[in-house]
């Protein structure tokens, strides 16, 4: 049948429409996006009356371009496009969804290498190289941002301007650690390389005590890393449980860690990589509003409930997260914010394999401050009422 109105008329509509809610569009980024899978293709619809064909628009296009010039600006590329267009709730297709999410996630990797030791290199050595290499790519592995150190030694100097011993002996008693560790940069590059590659077959208990040492300000004390490296002699019955005698982690994997993240870009539900994109959103403006928060206290020379938020979050495990977040940077770009949604999707994969294989876990302890940063706790929350 021949078409009286083809995709050129179908197309106008939505630039008209574009226009008309403030925003140009071009002929070229509506094929652009269509080729990306962001945009869906025209229906066509039967005239009547032997007058043939012409193709429409189907309804959900009409959004979708009013977001996507809203959100295109020059040189954004597709996956980051259809990352934002998900997180918004817009009606993106599932591959395109997961094929963004996949790519962030590929992103991590870059410069890291896929090969193991090479002929009578062992394991540390072999890490010792890649995280060269690494090192060299310009990728060294920051655990602290300078934003955050800026804001631990401002809060360090306001407490010493008052005659405040920090961290105070109590703390000190809570870490039975006489000697912890001090990694290097180098050092702590190396063991990120090597869980990375490795995944969960060289995660120890005195490894995770380390990385939280790393993460912690000079000097400080610090109870969550002595609960990791203790756990075998406090907690027998969990620690052959979660580190089975033959070694590694078993709540994590046995491959490379980006492969597990692959794996859920790919398999979570679309429900389950929108609860953990608005998630990880949520923890970085919390993150973020702390930072703003505690800077205005030490501005003033008056440290009140951010500073000891800080503190508690530095000090116990929300400081992990609070520094995932990328405190100095201003710009989290869509990517940063996938990775780190798959990160989560990770973690709670974790609990709800304590969850099924140590009964009595004591999930209320969540609940603290201290423990879970607030926007984390209806995604776990949730979970370990479903597993349960």
């Amino acid at each position: 049948m021949s078409s009286t109105g083809g995709p050129v008329s179908a197309d106008q509509q939505l630039i008209d429409h574009a226009r008309q809610q403030g925003y140009g569009v071009s002929m070229k980024q509506l094929a652009s996006w269509r080729r990306a899978g962001l945009l869906p293709r025209h229906t066509v619809r039967a005239l009547g009356r032997g007058r043939g064909s012409a193709s429409v628009p189907v309804d959900e296009a009409f959004g979708l371009v009013v977001a996507l010039a809203r959100l295109a600006r020059r040189g954004a590329r597709p996956f980051h496009l259809a990352l934002a267009l998900f997180g918004e709730g817009h009606p993106v297709p599932e591959d395109a969804v997961r094929g963004a999410f996949g790519q962030a996630v590929r992103g991590l990797g870059t410069g890291l290498g896929e090969q193991g030791p090479v002929a009578r290199e062992d394991e540390e050595e072999w890490a010792e190289r890649v995280a060269d290499e690494v090192v060299v790519s310009g990728q060294r592995v920051r655990l602290v941002p300078a934003r955050a150190r800026r804001i631990d030694e401002g809060i360090i100097r306001c407490m010493r301007n008052r005659g405040v011993v920090w961290p105070p002996p109590e703390l000190a008693e809570l870490d039975r650690n006489p000697e912890p560790p001090n990694l290097s940069d180098g050092e702590v590059t190396a063991a990120a390389v090597t869980t990375v590659l490795r995944g969960g077959a060289v995660v120890t208990p005195q490894g995770i005590g380390d990385v939280l040492r790393a993460m912690q300000p000079a000097g400080w004390y610090n109870p969550w890393a002595s609960m990791a490296e203790y756990t075998v002699e406090d907690v027998p019955d969990l620690a052959e449980e979660v580190f089975p005698p033959d070694g590694g982690m078993s709540t994590l994997p046995d491959r490379p860690v980006l492969d597990t993240l692959l794996c859920l870009a790919e398999t979570a539900s679309l429900d389950d990589l929108r609860e953990a994109w608005e998630a990880s959103g949520a923890t970085r403006e919390w993150a973020m509003d702390l930072c703003v928060r505690v800077e205005a206290e030490i501005e003033a020379n008056v440290l009140d409930d951010a500073a000891y938020e800080w503190l508690m979050g530095r000090t116990l495990a929300p400081g992990m997260l609070l520094l995932m977040a990328d405190v100095s940077s201003r710009y989290w770009s869509p990517a940063d914010q996938a990775w780190a949604s798959v990160g989560l999707l990770m973690m709670r994969q974790a609990l709800r394999y304590l969850d099924e294989k140590v009964p009595g876990c004591q999930w209320v302890l969540l609940e603290s401050p201290a423990v879970m940063p607030p926007p984390l706790l209806p995604f776990f929350r949730a979970s370990l009422a479903r597993s349960g």
